[in-house]
């Protein structure tokens, strides 16, 4: 099993620049991708940014620019600083991670997930 914690998020006012974060823990023995989702009320929950384990990046159009994905490969960590913040971009942010674990079996494992809401 992968626990992945998530911290960060909150109310911000438009404009704003929140951080969040993201560690992994449990049966880990590699971790490939990592990224960020996002699911918005009466919405599916949608793709924000991705990394790969060699640091290569893609990010949903809307946030280009603005958001920057990063990771620490020896704390097991992923942040996403967002920053220029919209009232659209008010919705629950998800940490998602694939690894493999210490027996040689895949994850997929996704956090609680981090409310951030944006006022205009």
């Amino acid at each position: 099993q992968v626990q992945l914690v998530e911290s960060g998020g909150g109310l911000v006012q438009a404009g704003g620049s929140p951080r969040l974060s993201c560690a992994a823990s449990g049966s880990i023995f590699r971790i490939f991708a990592m990224g960020w989702y996002c699911q918005a009320p009466g919405k599916q929950r949608d793709l924000v940014a991705t990394i790969t384990a060699g640091g290569s990046t893609n990010y949903e159009d809307s946030v280009k620019g603005r958001f920057t994905i990063t990771r620490d490969n020896a704390k097991n960590t992923v942040d996403l600083q967002m920053n220029s913040l919209e009232p659209g971009d008010t919705a629950v942010y998800y940490c998602n991670v694939h690894s493999l674990g210490v027996l040689g079996n895949p994850f997929g494992s996704w956090g609680q997930g981090t409310q951030v809401t944006v006022s205009s």
